[in-house]
C-alpha cells in the first residue's frame, strides 16, 4: 500500500531545477499513504515526473523502491496496492528472468515487457491505482482495479496534466487551479460522497474503477479503456446462471473465497481483521483463522450508547474463534476528537459518519498490525441491505397505482406546504412512530411516486439521496448524470432487488464505503484488503439465482451456511447494526457550539454555496426534537469544516 503523483506537463511554469523539490513535495503532502519510503524519477525533457510514497510490505528491501523501471528500460511505475497472485504471473513468465526481488511491482513491470500493460493487468488479481510512463511511446497511462478500492484523480490544469492518490498531492503544483464544482456540490448533498467520475474541483476527476486511461502531450483526449466492466458482470451473470444445487453453490462460494482470503493474508509485516461481529467480517476471518496456525489478531470499538455497540457480539465470536482479540470502548471524547482530523483525512467534502468509528479502529489494529482484511461488498452481492427489502415493498404497491394519480398526486401533495399537512393530519400521529412528521412523510411518499413514473432507478435515486432538493440547497448548480439518472450507467437486470445491489456496486461501493476505509486506513498508514471484492467472487456471486441469495426474507444465504460451519448459527441471529456514532445527540450536545458555528446565516450567505433558510429550517427542527435531521445536517457541515481548511 503506498501513495503516488506526478504530472506531465508542456508548461514551462515550473523550471527543471524546480521539478526535484516540487514532486518531493507532492509526496510528502501524502506521506501518511506511505511512510517508510520514498522517491522521485523524472524526464524533463520528456515533460514526465512521478512521486511515490511506500508502505512497505511485501519485499521489505531496496529492491521494493519506486518509481521502478522495468528490466528492458521501456516502462517505469508508481503503484499503490498489491497484487495478489503475482507470484503465478512470475510462474507464467517463465523462469528465464532474473529478479532483482519479490515485490508485486517488479512483476507487473515484467508483465508490461512480456505482453502489454492492459493484458498484464487483465491478468492482475488486487487492488490497485498506478501510473505507468511508456518511455518509447511517451505516454502515460492510469490504472485503477476493478472495483475501486484503491483512488486516482486526474486531470488537465492548464497545460500540465496532473495525477494522484489525493487531491492534496495535487493542489501542491503551481499550476492547480483550486475552483470548486458547484454541481459536485450538489451530488454531494445528495449521496454524502462526490461520485465518479466527478471531484470537488473543477477539471479534476477520478478514474472510473477497471479503467486504463492513457494520455499524451500530442493528445489530450484521454483514451479511457474499461477492461473490467461492472455492468458487463452484472449482465453476464444474470444471462449465464449458476445451475448447480444450493450445496454445490455454497461450495464453490466456499472454495472462491478461501483462496481470495489465502491470497491475501500474503503479507511480510504482522496482519490482522476488523471484527463487528455481523455475517462478514466474521466469514472472512473465520476463513483466516481455518487457515491459521496461530491466533489471528482482530479489532473491534465499541460505544457505551444503546443502538451503536456491537462489541460485545464481536467478543463472543473472537472467542468461539479463538482469534487474538482487541476491543476498545470508545469514550464520547475520543470520537469527538477525530471530528477535527476529518477535512484532512478526506481531501474532498464526505459525510457518511461511520467516518469516525472507521479511523478509530484503523487507528487500534495500527498499533499491533500493517495490514488488516475487512467484510466489506456483502450487503451489495449478497442482498444484506435491511432497505432492499423494504424499497422492494414499496416499489411493488407503487406499480399498483394507476398511471394517472401517479403523475398527479405529487403535485396536489407539495401544493400544501409540510406544516399543513401536519396540522390536518395531526389526529394521525398516535399511530406513527415517535418523531415521526406527517409532512416529511408525505413529501417523501410524493418524491416517490414520481421518480416511480421515471424508472426503478429513479425511485431508489429518492431513496438514496439525503438532500432530495439539492437543486435547490446549492445554488447555481445542476444535475448531473449518474448510475442513478442514466440509463446508459444502469446495469440490466431482472428484477428491482438486483437493479438496486448493482447500482450500489457501481457508486455506493466504491465512493461511499471504499473510499472511507481507504482514507480512514490509510490516514494511519494501514493498508486494509477486502476478499469479498475479488472479482472472482464477484463474478460468481452475479451468477447466483435470488433464491440463493435471499431466504425467507433474509440476505446473504450463502455467506450464512459458510460462517455457521464455523460459527453457532445462535451466535449470529440478531438485527443487522450500522457502524455508527450517535452524531444526531451530539449535535443537539457537545457538538452544538460547534455546528452553530458553521452554521452561521451570515457566514453561508457571504460564502454563496447553499440556501442558508433551508439550512436553518433543518437545523432548528433538530435542536427542537421534531426531527432527526442529523445527515441532512452531517453533509453540511462536513462541507463546511472541509471548506474552513480548504480556506486557510
Amino acid at each position: 500500500m503506498c501513495g503516488f503523483a506526478g504530472f506531465l506537463s508542456a508548461s514551462n511554469t515550473v523550471s527543471s531545477i524546480e521539478w526535484p523539490a516540487l514532486l518531493t513535495e507532492m509526496g510528502n503532502n501524502i506521506r501518511h499513504r506511505g511512510p517508510d519510503d520514498s522517491g522521485i524519477w523524472f524526464n524533463v525533457v520528456a515533460g514526465i515526473g512521478l512521486s511515490h510514497r511506500r508502505l512497505s510490505i511485501l519485499d521489505l528491501s531496496p529492491a521494493g523502491h519506486q518509481p521502478m523501471v522495468s528490466a528492458s528500460e521501456r516502462f517505469v511505475i508508481a503503484f499503490n496496492g498489491e497484487v495478489y497472485n503475482h507470484l503465478e504471473i512470475r510462474h507464467d513468465l517463465g523462469s528465464s528472468l532474473h529478479w532483482r526481488g519479490h515485490s508485486d511491482t517488479e512483476t507487473l513491470l515484467a508483465g508490461f515487457d512480456a505482453w502489454g500493460i492492459e493484458n498484464t493487468v487483465n491478468k492482475a488479481n488486487g487492488m490497485f491505482a498506478m501510473a505507468i510512463w511508456d518511455k518509447k511511446d511517451r505516454s502515460l497511462t492510469l490504472v485503477r482495479d476493478r472495483l475501486g478500492e484503491k483512488p486516482l484523480y486526474y486531470g488537465w490544469q492548464g497545460n500540465t496534466f496532473l495525477f494522484g492518490s489525493e487531491l492534496k498531492a495535487l493542489k501542491v503544483h503551481p499550476e492547480f487551479q483550486s475552483e470548486i464544482d458547484r454541481n459536485a456540490i450538489g451530488l454531494f448533498a445528495r449521496h454524502n460522497c462526490i461520485p465518479a467520475p466527478y471531484s470537488i474541483y473543477c477539471n479534476i476527476k477520478k478514474l472510473l474503477p477497471g479503467s486504463l486511461l492513457t494520455v499524451t502531450l500530442q493528445n489530450r483526449d484521454a483514451q479511457l479503456v474499461r477492461y473490467w466492466d461492472a455492468r458487463k458482470i452484472v449482465a453476464q451473470g444474470q444471462s449465464n446462471p449458476f445451475i448447480g444445487t444450493e450445496v454445490e453453490a455454497v461450495d464453490e462460494l466456499e472454495q472462491l473465497l478461501s483462496r481470495a482470503v489465502g491470497r491475501q493474508m500474503l503479507s511480510d509485516v504482522p496482519l490482522g481483521a476488523f471484527l463487528s461481529g455481523g455475517i462478514d467480517s466474521s466469514t472472512i476471518v473465520a476463513l483466516m483463522q481455518a487457515q491459521s496456525s496461530k491466533p489471528v489478531r482482530t479489532f473491534t470499538i465499541g460505544f457505551d450508547e444503546a443502538g451503536y455497540n456491537e462489541a460485545e457480539h464481536a467478543k463472543a465470536v473472537a472467542k468461539h474463534l479463538g482469534t487474538d482479540h482487541t476491543e476498545l470502548y470508545v469514550t464520547p471524547r475520543q470520537a469527538l476528537d477525530v471530528i477535527p482530523l476529518l477535512p484532512e483525512l478526506f481531501c474532498e467534502p464526505f459525510s457518511d459518519s461511520s467516518q469516525i468509528p472507521t479511523y478509530l479502529v484503523s487507528k487500534l489494529a495500527r498499533q499491533q498490525v500493517t495490514v488488516s482484511l475487512s467484510g466489506d461488498g456483502g450487503d451489495e452481492l449478497f442482498g444484506g441491505y435491511d432497505h432492499y427489502f423494504k424499497m422492494s415493498k414499496i416499489n411493488k404497491k407503487l406499480e399498483l397505482i394507476p398511471a394517472g394519480i401517479n403523475s398527479v398526486l405529487p403535485d396536489i401533495i407539495k401544493g400544501c406546504s409540510k406544516q399543513f399537512w401536519k396540522r390536518l393530519l395531526s389526529p394521525c400521529k398516535p399511530f406513527l412512530q415517535a418523531n415521526s412528521d406527517i409532512g416529511f412523510k408525505l413529501y417523501l411518499a410524493a418524491d416517490m411516486l414520481k421518480a416511480r413514473s421515471v424508472s426503478e432507478a429513479e425511485l431508489y435515486h429518492v431513496k438514496q439521496s439525503h438532500w432530495r432538493n439539492s437543486s435547490e440547497l446549492v445554488l447555481g448548480s445542476a444535475r448531473m448524470p449518474t448510475v442513478f439518472t442514466d440509463p446508459l450507467l444502469q446495469p440490466e437486470t431482472a428484477h428491482f432487488f438486483e437493479k438496486m445491489m448493482a447500482i450500489d456496486m457501481l457508486s455506493y461501493l466504491p465512493d461511499d464505503i471504499l473510499t472511507k476505509v481507504d482514507r480512514a486506513a490509510m490516514g494511519v498508514s494501514l493498508e486494509t484488503r477486502v476478499p469479498l471484492l475479488d472479482h472472482q467472487v464477484v463474478e460468481f456471486a452475479w451468477c447466483l439465482p435470488m433464491d440463493y441469495k435471499i431466504r425467507n426474507g433474509v440476505g446473504k444465504w450463502p455467506l450464512r451456511q459458510i460462517l455457521y460451519k464455523h460459527v453457532p448459527q445462535s451466535l449470529m441471529e440478531r438485527p443487522k447494526m450500522g457502524f455508527g456514532v450517535p452524531i444526531g445527540i451530539w449535535l443537539r450536545g457537545p457538538l452544538r457550539e460547534w455546528a452553530e458555528e458553521l452554521l452561521n446565516e451570515s457566514t453561508l450567505s457571504r460564502q454563496g454555496y447553499f440556501n442558508p433558510q433551508l439550512i436553518r429550517q433543518q437545523w432548528i427542527e433538530h435542536l427542537s426534537g421534531q426531527m432527526d435531521n442529523q445527515y441532512l445536517l452531517w453533509d453540511i457541515l462536513m462541507f463546511q469544516a472541509w471548506l474552513e481548511a480548504e480556506t486557510k
